[in-house]
């Protein structure tokens, strides 16, 4: 299976971007996913988690802002994010859930004014 994360760049403080996650190399609709982030310093963190039955899971610093969903005709996930804070700077990455799959190049979100 291969990650290739897009759709990261550089917002103001309020401002949203939508995250988008291909996966290719295997049977996608299968997969429970989830986004993660790595800010500077810090450890990967979980922050949005679709399992296969539609249940979703937040990291509750994002409740209400980001929004988790996929496609599966297209074979990605999406983060959604709204809102953002500075403290939401960070690389992201998606991946199974319990970081199944080798780790794509991630998206780097910045947020600052």
């Amino acid at each position: 299976v291969q990650l290739v994360e897009s759709g990261g760049g550089m917002v103001q403080p309020g401002g949203s971007l939508r995250l988008s996650c291909v996966v290719s190399g295997g049977i996608f609709r299968y997969y429970s996913m989830a986004w993660y982030r790595q800010a500077p310093g810090k450890q990967r963190e979980l922050v949005a988690t679709l399992w296969t039955t539609g249940s979703i899971n937040y990291l509750e610093s994002v409740k209400g802002r980001f929004t988790i969903s996929r496609d599966n005709a297209k074979n990605t996930v999406f983060l959604q994010m709204s809102n953002l804070k500075p403290e939401d700077t960070a690389t992201y990455y998606c991946n199974g859930v319990g970081a199944s799959f080798p780790w794509g190049q991630g998206t780097q979100v910045t947020v600052s004014s």
